[in-house]
């Protein structure tokens, strides 16, 4: 901390010299009275386990090992100086915590400035009166999380959830206790940054910029809600100035104000677009508080010019849910998306690019925050207005009925200020969410005769979020719930709004995806195991099989395993050995996946969109993601890049025949004769049609093939091939294990490429699927494509990045070509 002559606010970071230790309940001898050096930002686990204390939670069974961590109570400590010419400098000294995870008592020299329960808010705490020049001791107590949420269920009265522990009675992350996809780890920690703020005169207390086109230009309107030191006269003026892209706006506070707005209007700006939309344009906007000349506090914010509206007027078809982006209706290609790491600190904004960039590479352009997690750190939203991937945010209830009784009314709204105010700005922030699935379990998960006349969260999610959406943040839209219909119908009815589909994986199969046509799905999947490199890792079973102890540990899902069987058999046999097993759950969840979304797709505008149910995982676990908990891709990834191509074909079931959708998602006119022919799996054309087809820039057309084209002589052995320019698409008339496949024959070439390389591969007969299993060459490998189906004589070139060597006879190796024909072939 420097002293320094100007009034502005100064910040210290308070990250150094802290230590940890157990401070009660069921701590092992081991570690009684034992200090740890501690990291801040994090959480106890991660300390244990760089002092080399724990093992690994992510292997094998330890995360029953460590339980125990969640129901002990946990002190933080360190010691900071401060001169007294530092203290005299300024009037005001506040500890700034950006989050504490969760239960925690905050003392400053042996005095108590606050005790907090709430994981997802920002506190700001008065220090002025106890900090001292010289050395001050900061202790952060956590209380057992798990302690507080039983004592909370008893004293709010018990609520009912999918799940043992009341994670629904504390305001902490709920899949920290454990979900159907993740580890319960039941942390405690500084989880977010905390530092030392000193001023004199005034501070921002929040700043809420808004950027909007009008005609050729934009205007930025910055509002700023101003705290004053106590003692500080009214009369001293105060000013907001604004500056962006070189123009500037200021504004005086009036004395008895503690809000005031300044706007900036710009003669031209580029607009923002999602992904595959458009370009990506960001101005950065400047807020000073100034008193006189003095400058007394100041903030950025980087927005994007656009406007995001969602149609929900009635229609013949019942009600939409259709995204508009700058006047133009964007179909949704979305994922939703789960903490990318049980222990959130260790998640950073290069961890987020490579996710995020993955998410890209697959064509999505709409991430959903899952309302079961976190309000992500900054870096996230800055990454998704960078990369043009739109954001859906819930709001911080999942899958539970929540009290509404003090004290967690406050603490829901107060977290809720925190959140929108700190993400309203964004130029990806397309929508607000009240809850995951609380609407429709109210209605159809038997909460009503076990609440009892009880509350349940309806005040949250119909009164005070979207009161304090309309007070911060009034330009980004709110909805209730997901799923929700938003004229009070059924809130997963197939006909208005947005609807969950799970019943394709808990009882049905994948092909009656086709039975239904909603208007926007928000939430869909099939699971599969990770990469074999990921299972391989964390689970040290021998041997290890599907149905293994550490298997078993690492399939959370309900039946998990059983309906990955279910769901196999009939489409393939169900491999006995452990990698054949992984490559056919792998490839039976890619081809759900892409069999919904083309299907979805195909009925746009109708279906507006769909956000599949997962993009990344935790932890190394059996999951509906399509990244696994170390970063590694499945060919779900694939499947859905091929699905949300900017240019795609899709075929589907059309009455007695097939239909053809062409999808046009660019800028220009996608024009020719798409061929459409029935082949002999050996390549042989049997039938085949040039339909004519003019597609309009942002467009889909529809177009019946001939029954003659159709219809199938040997639905095993034939299939259908539509091209249209270089884009192909295949259908196939028969399930596979019912089809004539022959074993594939495969030629390999390698040649260096770039940074990488590039392995060609060439189909003697006909492939289908064809996908290259980069992590069993090395673990840091990645490749560009899979799920490639290739007619006989036909090539493909893969791209492999991040391995030094690679040489044909290492492709060519067992087990790192896969393709479904081994799955069909005896």
């Amino acid at each position: 901390m420097t002293t320094t002559t100007d009034t502005s606010v100064l910040r210290r970071e308070l990250h150094d010299g802290w230590t940890v230790r157990a401070a009660g309940g069921p701590v092992p001898e081991a570690f009684a009275g034992r200090r740890v050096a501690a990291s801040v930002p994090g959480v106890v686990h991660l300390d244990l386990l760089a002092a080399g204390l724990i093992p690994d939670p992510y292997l094998d069974d330890n995360e029953s090992a460590l339980a125990w961590i969640g129901r002990c109570d946990w002190t933080y400590e360190t010691a900071f100086s401060v001169t007294a010419e530092e203290l005299a400098s300024r009037a005001v000294h506040e500890l700034v915590f950006d989050g504490l995870d969760t239960v925690a008592a905050v003392i400053l020299n042996g005095t108590l400035l606050a005790e907090v329960a709430n994981q997802h808010r920002t506190y700001r705490l008065d220090a002025s009166a106890v900090l001292v020049a010289g050395e001050n001791r900061l202790t952060v107590a956590f209380g057992s999380p798990v302690a507080y949420a039983d004592r909370q269920s008893v004293a709010l009265g018990a609520r009912p959830r999918p799940y043992a522990e009341p994670f629904n009675a504390i305001r902490k992350s709920a899949c920290s206790f454990g979900w159907d996809w993740g580890i319960a780890t039941r942390t405690s920690g500084i989880w977010r940054p905390v530092r030392l703020e000193s001023w004199s005169l005034a501070r921002l207390a929040d700043v809420r910029v808004v950027a909007t086109p009008v005609a050729d230009g934009g205007r930025v309107d910055a509002t700023v809600r101003i705290v004053r030191a106590p003692g500080v006269h009214a009369a001293v003026r105060l000013g907001v100035e604004v500056e962006v892209e070189g123009a500037s706006a200021s504004v005086l506070v009036p004395a008895d104000a503690s809000e005031a707005t300044a706007s900036v209007d710009l003669a031209a700006v580029d607009l923002w677009w999602p992904a595959g939309h458009g370009a990506q344009p960001l101005s950065d906007v400047a807020v000073t508080l100034v008193a006189g000349d003095d400058v007394q506090d100041a903030a950025t914010r980087r927005v994007g010019f656009r406007t995001v509206r969602w149609n929900t007027e009635p229609d013949t078809d019942g009600t939409p849910f259709q995204l508009v982006v700058n006047d133009r209706p964007v179909f949704v290609k979305g994922v939703n998306w789960i903490p990318d790491d049980a222990f959130f600190p260790r998640v950073d904004r290069d961890r987020y690019a490579r996710r995020l960039g993955q998410a890209k590479a697959a064509n999505v352009n709409l991430v959903r925050v899952w309302g079961g997690g976190i309000y992500e750190d900054d870096a996230f939203y800055d990454v998704c207005d960078e990369l043009g991937l739109l954001t859906w945010q819930d709001f911080l209830f999942a899958c539970a009925a929540y009290s509404e009784d003090e004290p967690v009314h406050s603490e829901v709204e107060a977290e809720a200020r925190d959140n929108i105010v700190r993400l309203g700005h964004h130029a990806s922030l397309a929508l607000l969410n009240g809850n995951n699935e609380n609407l429709w379990g109210y209605e159809d998960w038997g909460w009503k005769p076990v609440l009892d006349g009880r509350s349940w969260g309806a005040g949250y999610y119909h009164e005070l979020l979207p009161a304090l959406v309309a007070e911060l943040a009034p330009h980004v839209t709110y909805t209730p719930g997901s799923p929700f219909s938003p004229g009070g119908q059924h809130p997963n009815d197939e006909r208005h709004g947005s609807m969950h589909l799970w019943e394709q994986w808990n009882r049905l199969d994948w092909p009656t995806y086709r039975d239904q046509v909603p208007r926007f799905v928000a939430e869909f999947g099939w699971q599969a195991p990770p990469t074999r490199t990921t299972l391989r890792r964390a689970i040290g079973d021998d041997p290890l099989t599907p149905d293994s102890p550490g298997m078993i540990v690492h399939q959370k899902a309900i039946d998990g395993n059983a309906k990955l069987a279910a769901g196999l058999v009939a489409h393939v046999r169900v491999p006995d050995e452990l990698d054949a097993w992984v490559w056919a759950t792998q490839w039976n969840q890619a081809t759900a996946v892409r069999t919904a979304l083309e299907w979805f797709r195909a009925h746009a505008p109708r279906t507006a969109g769909a956000v599949v149910w997962q993009l990344n995982d935790c932890w190394p676990v059996t999951s509906w993601a399509a990244i696994d908990g170390d970063g590694r891709e499945k060919p779900q990834l694939f499947a859905m890049a091929q699905a949300f191509a900017p240019r795609a074909l899709l075929v589907n079931p059309h009455g007695d025949g097939v239909a053809v959708t062409v999808v046009n998602e660019t800028d220009r006119p996608w024009e020719g004769a798409l061929a459409v022919t029935r082949r002999a799996f050996d390549g042989r054309g049997l039938a085949a049609e040039e339909l004519p087809v003019a597609v309009p820039p942002w467009s889909a057309v529809t177009v019946a093939t001939e029954q003659a084209v159709a219809a199938p002589e040997h639905a095993g052995s034939e299939l259908l091939v539509a091209q249209l320019d270089r884009v192909r698409a295949h259908w196939f008339f028969a399930e596979p294990r019912a089809s004539a496949l022959a074993s594939a024959e495969l030629a390999v070439e390698v040649a260096p490429e770039g940074d990488g390389f590039a392995v060609t591969v060439t189909a003697a007969g006909l492939v289908r699927d064809l996908t290259l299993t980069v992590d069993q060459l090395h673990p840091d490998a990645s490749v560009d494509s899979g799920m490639v189906t290739l007619l006989p004589g036909a090539t493909h070139t893969f791209r492999v990045r991040g391995i030094d060597r690679l040489d044909a006879a290492a492709v060519r190796a067992p087990g790192i070509l896969r393709t479904l024909n081994e799955l069909v072939v005896p």
